[in-house]
């Protein structure tokens, strides 16, 4: 008989329960607001936000509706839901980030309420105090029942948010780490940092950074807190967040939040409540009456700290976005800035060495274009647009004895400082060698042991140098060019009937540094008003285009030249190198000029002592007919002491030979090798004095060796009045 009892009195408990719910139907708002009233206390966090408050009510309600649903369909009919509004404030607890046991916490003291609450109504609709035993212990049950399985479902949505917004910041670093730092310029990755954390992580960025950190030097002034705005962006349009724009300069006020996140190097989250606005978020009142309708609620600050040196400060606001930030999203922008700040200090580090090494390259490089007798040339030296930096290209002009010329163009392997400081120690060596007179290919044998001891003078650390050089004598006089190649593409040369395609007899040498192969000296007539155009592989080598492509369009703007050599160069780097060089570019375009014969007079002279005398007078009487009779003396006194040099020391054939340019040159060749040299005379030494006297009355003299022997030169200013006169037609 006890089964029929307790299945009636567990009929009779349903009933009243479901009779309890549509009695307590009409009083949801208010068993919902007794509720609040007694979380109030400890769970401040849901009425920090109005959001978040008022989606708390909803939530109540429904969770007061939902459970007095169960008591009225008679418990355990159907598996109880958690209603929407418990699934929405779960996901807004985990955008918060409060974590889920404050959540469940909560659920637990809300329902424990709510079933005193029943259970304190259950007396007024009957004194059955066995039913409301009955009833109390049904209640429990099915009110925790509800619980554990709303909270199931609460849980899974909180995680689920959690795991969302994981995947969020990961795709979020992921992006960062592949779009900040694509160039080596300061403000693009400042640029890029306002672009990627805007795209769903703060509405508004700022990036400032230090002048120092700005300064080329490295050595920036002293005010350390003054900054340049250098990148911002906001997801409304002209950024209202801010008054100042990109390249402003400003200061934060002392004992500021930012001014304690520079000098610690610490990050700060700031939460901004209510109508509160700091100075250092709105400087002035109408600028905070902006920020505050916009509703600004929460800003990171983030130091740019790179290698142990802070270089500004990285701001990340929230307006838009309702969700607040918090601890993990501190974590996120100090990891993306630490990366923005090793690229942007790579940068300004790349920044300062390129403009170093520019400096340095350009104070190494002939700074006006070369005016010379024997040749008219234009040049130009671009530097590269990529992240190699500087490079070592140069080319060169050099005024060489008896009216010649050298051209000279070369390449230093490698970028940046290192390598423009070996190229001035290269170009340096050539002039060295140059000045005496050195041919092509005995110059570029020399240069390449200064290469090799460059080499061992080296830590490994600095690579091996090596170089290619091309090293050309123009002669206006014969009209004739020598050169030699140490790994460097040949010259293109234009005569006045005809391009030359490429220069066959031009062997190219090994480049420099490595030791123990010849280099060839190749010979060749040029007609007057010829084009030497020598180049690094810069001008004709490219990411899309082979050289072979290079030489053919570089041969088409030259078949249709004009006069002017600048607008020459202009033309070739406009049809190669469209954009900027991949490649240093170093390029050297020269007109031959040939010497009136006119102005040179030569003369035979047997190896007989007696023809002083006759070598003498034929000086005189070339100087008269060129109207330099006040130069005779002299040039009479150096003619007579290199013929009597040559006759005493030297070999036949003897020649002499007189040139007028800017500069009266004369010229003593034998078939000896054997050079002479100054040396101090004793007092009653009865030679030893010739040289000493050539020194003394010119102003340059000196000895160059070829093939057959050997030329004493020396050269005499020419009269102001008569150095006009003196012209190359």
């Amino acid at each position: 008989m006890a089964f029929p009892y307790i299945r009636t009195m567990g009929t009779e408990v349903d009933a009243f329960l479901g009779q309890l719910a549509r009695h307590l139907r009409p009083e949801v708002q208010k068993l919902a607001g007794l509720l609040l009233q007694r979380l109030n206390g400890e769970f401040p966090e849901l009425w920090e936000n109005e959001d978040i408050e008022a989606l708390t009510l909803e939530e109540t309600a429904q969770h007061v509706t939902a459970l007095l649903d169960v008591l009225e369909a008679r418990p355990g009919a159907y598996a109880p839901e958690a209603p929407p509004a418990a699934l929405d404030i779960a996901r807004l607890y985990a955008r918060r980030g409060i974590p889920v046991s404050r959540l469940l916490r909560a659920y637990r003291l809300g329902h424990l309420s709510l079933l005193e609450q029943l259970q304190a109504e259950a007396p007024r609709l009957t004194d059955d105090w066995h039913m409301i035993n009955l009833a109390t212990v049904r209640l429990v049950a099915i009110g925790f029942d509800y619980v554990d399985r709303s909270s199931e479902e609460v849980v899974a949505a909180y995680q689920e948010e959690r795991d969302r917004l994981l995947q969020r910041r990961l795709a979020l670093t992921d992006r960062a780490s592949k779009r900040i730092g694509t160039t080596l310029d300061i403000s693009r990755t400042a640029e890029e940092l306002t672009e990627v954390c805007t795209e769903d992580f703060a509405d508004f960025v700022t990036v400032d950074l230090f002048d120092s950190a700005l300064d080329e030097t490295g050595t920036g002034p002293p005010e350390a807190l003054a900054q340049r705005r250098v990148a911002q962006r906001s997801v409304l349009d002209d950024c209202p967040e801010s008054a100042l724009r990109v390249g402003g300069t400003h200061t934060y006020p002392d004992d500021s939040a930012p001014v304690r996140a520079l000098t610690t190097g610490r990050s700060v989250l700031h939460h901004i409540a209510g109508t509160e606005m700091p100075t250092w978020v709105a400087p002035s009142e109408s600028h905070g009456r902006v920020l505050r309708d916009l509703g600004l609620h929460s800003v990171l600050l983030v130091p740019l700290h790179a290698r142990g040196e802070i270089l500004g400060l990285v701001q990340f606001v929230r307006h838009r976005t309702s969700a607040p930030f918090d601890d993990d999203d501190l974590l996120l922008a100090q990891e993306i800035v630490s990366r923005a700040a090793v690229s942007i200090d790579n940068a300004r580090r790349y920044t300062h060495e390129r403009s170093t090494a520019l400096a340095l390259q350009r104070t190494l490089l002939p700074r006006n274009t070369v005016k010379h007798t024997a040749v008219e040339t234009a040049s130009r030296y671009l530097p590269a647009g990529s992240r190699a930096g500087v490079g070592g290209d140069w080319y060169d002009v050099v005024p060489l004895s008896g009216a010649r010329v050298a051209l000279v163009v070369g390449d230093v392997v490698g970028h940046g400082l290192h390598a423009a400081a070996t190229m001035g120690r290269l170009r340096t060596a050539v002039r060295a060698f140059a000045d005496i007179d050195l041919m092509p290919d005995e110059l570029l044998t020399h240069l390449d042991d200064v290469v090799i001891r460059m080499q061992r003078e080296e830590s490994p650390d600095e690579g091996e140098t090596s170089a290619t050089c091309l090293y050309a004598i123009y002669d206006p006089v014969s009209r004739r060019c020598s050169l030699a190649s140490a790994g460097h593409v040949p010259p293109t040369v234009v005569t006045p009937s005809k391009i030359s395609e490429a220069l066959p007899e031009v062997p190219i040498g090994p480049p420099l540094g490595l030791g123990g192969l010849p280099f060839e000296t190749a010979e060749f007539e040029l007609p007057e008003d010829s084009l030497l155009v020598l180049h690094t592989d810069g001008l004709i080598a490219g990411r899309t285009r082979d050289v072979d492509q290079g030489l053919a369009t570089l041969h088409d703007v030259l078949t249709s030249a004009p006069d002017s050599l600048e607008e020459t160069c202009d033309r070739l780097l406009a049809a190669l190198l469209p954009g900027r060089p991949a490649d240093d570019v170093a390029l050297l375009v020269a007109r031959t000029r040939a010497l009136d014969p006119d102005h040179v007079a030569t003369m035979d002279v047997p190896p007989d002592p007696a023809a002083v005398s006759g070598a003498r007078r034929f000086a005189s009487d070339v100087l008269a007919a060129w109207g330099l009779e006040e130069l005779s003396f002299t040039t009479e006194l150096v003619v007579s002491e290199l013929v009597t040099n040559a006759i005493r020391y030297g070999k036949s054939p003897i020649q002499l030979r007189l040139i007028l340019q800017s500069t009266l040159t004369c010229e003593v060749s034998d078939a000896s090798s054997s050079a002479p040299h100054l040396r101090r005379a004793r007092t009653y030494d009865e030679g030893g004095r010739g040289l000493l006297l050539v020194a003394q009355c010119t102003e340059r003299w000196g000895t160059r060796h070829g093939r057959e022997g050997k030329v004493i030169w020396a050269e005499q200013a020419l009269p102001a009045a008569s150095a006009s006169t003196a012209e190359v037609t």
